[in-house]
């Protein structure tokens, strides 16, 4: 089937056409692992692995990398602030090593409780210095690159397509840029490739010009060209990286190698929190640990991120997180049924079904209207056979429906009204809300059931 992509470069669907066939190459900008990511973060690699395993599924053979940074990442974007790895080390009093390796096996777990596929390939900033600087001297041969009093700069006047990615406006940009924070540089826009080391800064290494260390931008185009080559297809990302990040990549690989070098762009949109934006500088973040300690599993995260496609803002309340989890518990619930079933259902029936959910999929990743066929389909009378058609579209999905067990019987027979009233009071508990949870068992005793607290949750049986 045609894979329809939305490649942010031509702000356009286009079909997915592999520079080799059937194979598909992945490059995929990874944390800055000087804290925990938060389920913002998360949520483009959910969207990344969504990508992955639907190119699977379509036959191709997948190259996936995802680098760690662990250096070079500034507080501002452009080039200003302390290096994040070291600004961590210091209020931790640890070093970046410590920092980087800490933060960098939290990351793994939560991708691993995610079902989020771990790359092949995870090459680390700091072990790959000698690319980057490889890289930066050739941008200085070629004239792309100035050297300053600070760094090695790129020159965004020497690549004349400088914003084709983002569609901003350089004149613009020049114009409300602050000339006065590098005056060494040529054009307030400009980028830092490497940036020369004050004596005492704890992460630096030997170069051409003298001790340092790298841009943060540099270190996705040297090991995006280590691992995959020149040219590679898909290039992805969180929205956030459009206008600076991925622009400046763009602008000094294809300056180093003469020749486009991505084919296809990709990014996710932001997640919000209550309707705003979701930052750990506003403090209103959370970690898939905090979704847990909350009663929410990984799955029921993972359930929620699919239900809106990858280009849509998501917005996180706990009340979404809430209908999230109840809309995954009947998922699960349904299937049981059908897995238990030794009823059989037309295959015609289900291939319908099948097609319905490729169309969907193949369609720039619209899992949600993929979602919307599996719910039609579980609606079939009880049949192994809509089980097992399930469990192939969770080749995609990847929310664990070969694991999914039964309720209580009491508890499968109360009506839809009283397990929701059980739910909300199940969080009441976790919030500590004992009034409330008080309010919610009287609620349920007076509608005919009985609640009782299990390690998993709760049973309801009629009263």
């Amino acid at each position: 089937m045609d894979l329809k992509l939305y490649n942010t470069l031509s702000r356009s669907k286009e079909t997915f056409v592999p520079i080799k066939k059937n194979k598909a190459s992945i490059y995929s900008c990874g944390p800055t692992v000087y804290n925990y990511a938060h389920i913002g973060n998360l949520r483009t690699y959910v969207f990344m692995d969504v990508l992955r395993r639907i190119l699977q599924y379509c036959g191709y053979e997948v190259t996936s990398v995802m680098n760690i940074t662990d250096v070079g990442h500034l507080l501002s974007d452009r080039d200003t602030g302390d290096d994040k790895m070291v600004k961590a080390a210091k209020e931790q009093n640890k070093t970046p090593e410590e920092i980087a390796q800490y933060y960098t096996s939290i990351f793994f777990k939560d991708i691993e409780r995610l079902n989020i596929l771990c790359p092949q390939f995870t090459p680390k900033a700091t072990e790959h210095i000698a690319e980057m600087i490889e890289v930066v001297k050739a941008l200085l041969d070629k004239g792309f690159a100035y050297e300053t009093a600070d760094g090695i700069y790129f020159d965004i006047s020497k690549f004349p397509n400088y914003g084709k990615l983002s569609r901003a406006n350089l004149e613009e940009q020049l114009a409300g840029a602050r000339v006065n924070v590098n005056t060494g540089k040529r054009h307030p826009a400009d980028f830092a490739l490497w940036k020369k080391a004050e004596p005492n800064h704890i992460m630096q290494w030997q170069s051409p010009w003298g001790m340092g260390y790298p841009g943060w931008h540099i270190e996705c185009t040297a090991m995006s060209n280590k691992y995959l080559g020149d040219v590679f297809d898909i290039h992805t990302g969180g929205i956030d990286h459009v206008p600076i990040h991925h622009e400046n990549e763009i602008a000094q690989a294809e300056s180093w190698l003469g020749k486009k070098a991505v084919n296809y762009w990709m990014h996710s949109e932001f997640m919000l929190v209550n309707g705003g934006k979701m930052s750990k500088h506003l403090k209103n973040t959370y970690t898939v640990d905090d979704l847990i300690e909350k009663g929410y599993s990984p799955m029921e995260f993972r359930y929620l991120c699919l239900n809106v496609q990858y280009r849509q803002k998501l917005n996180f309340t706990w009340e979404s997180m809430e209908s999230a989890k109840m809309a995954y518990q009947r998922l699960a619930t349904h299937l049981y049924e059908h897995k238990q079933s030794a009823a059989k259902t037309d295959k015609k029936v289900l291939d319908g079904f099948l097609k319905e959910f490729d169309e969907a999929i193949s369609d720039d990743l619209n899992v949600p209207m993929a979602m919307g066929v599996l719910w039609k389909m579980i609606k079939l009378p009880a049949s192994k056979d809509v089980y097992e058609t399930a469990l192939v579209m969770d080749k995609v999905f990847a929310l664990d429906f070969d694991k999914v067990q039964a309720a209580p019987q009491a508890t499968q027979d109360a009506p839809q009204e009283i397990i929701d009233l059980a739910n909300l009071r199940k969080q009441a508990r976790k919030d500590k809300n004992w009034a409330e949870s008080d309010r919610l068992r009287d609620e349920i005793a007076s509608k005919g059931y009985r609640i009782k607290d299990t390690a998993d949750g709760f049973e309801l049986e009629k009263s």
